[in-house]
């Protein structure tokens, strides 16, 4: 009886510990979630922490702003670039922050193509050093392509490629998955593209980005960091 006793004992306070071990895990969120959906942004401002730039520059600054669209998938305003001012050939325009820290996890958004006669779309950055280092997931109506490409010292470099025709002037979805050196690139839900690159093994910035005179909308952008 005693020995009984002292096996219950012992079993009560294994699942007891159990339960307190499962509680903590469940009060420990494994990843961290931040979502840019620009409402709290003024019109005619970006987002505080962002920054302006372009990878080759050939004039003055493209302009990046918050402005309302009817349209937006959530709520009334999204970030656009709305001036490429003249950009042209191997010009990347930038929006994007280091205050992020990606090294793995998730990149979504969603992104329309206003306008573009040399290029049209666009896409994200991670992992982004400065503005002439960083992978990009981008997809362009003109060419009826998804890519994954790399930026090391402002020299561009395709990782992947899929074809896929998609409309311009409509909004659409990307999202990038990222664990370790193995990339997963999704449009509208699909997985379109694989691949696996060394170049950048460190966390980096993250942000939005177009080329030459690509002029295009962005709507909630949604960064997971795995822990």
């Amino acid at each position: 009886m005693k020995r009984l006793q002292i096996f219950l004992s012992a079993l009560f306070l294994t699942l007891f510990f159990l339960n307190v071990i499962q509680a903590k895990s469940a009060m420990s969120p494994k990843n961290k979630v931040i979502l840019f959906d620009f409402e709290n942004v003024p019109i005619g401002q970006i987002p505080e922490g962002w920054q302006i730039e372009v990878t080759n520059p050939k004039g003055p600054l493209p302009v990046w702003k918050v402005v309302e669209d009817s349209t937006a998938p959530s709520g009334k305003k999204v970030l656009a670039l709305v001036d490429t001012k003249k950009s042209f050939g191997n010009a990347y325009n930038l929006c994007w922050t280091p205050g992020i820290p990606f090294m793995n996890g998730e990149i979504s958004v969603n992104f329309k193509a206003n306008s573009g006669r040399e290029d049209e779309g666009g896409g994200v950055i991670w992992r982004a050093k400065d503005r002439n280092n960083y992978y990009i997931a981008r997809f362009n109506p003109l060419e009826d392509n998804f890519r994954l490409y790399y930026v090391k010292n402002g020299v561009r470099r395709m990782l992947a490629s899929a074809h896929i025709a998609l409309k311009a002037h409509v909004w659409h979805s990307m999202k990038i998955i990222v664990h370790g050196d193995k990339f997963e690139g999704y449009l509208n839900g699909k997985k379109l593209l694989s691949v696996s690159s060394h170049v950048f093994d460190e966390a980096g910035g993250v942000g939005l980005w177009t080329k030459a005179d690509a002029a295009t909308s962005f709507d909630n952008f949604k960064v997971i960091l795995e822990r």
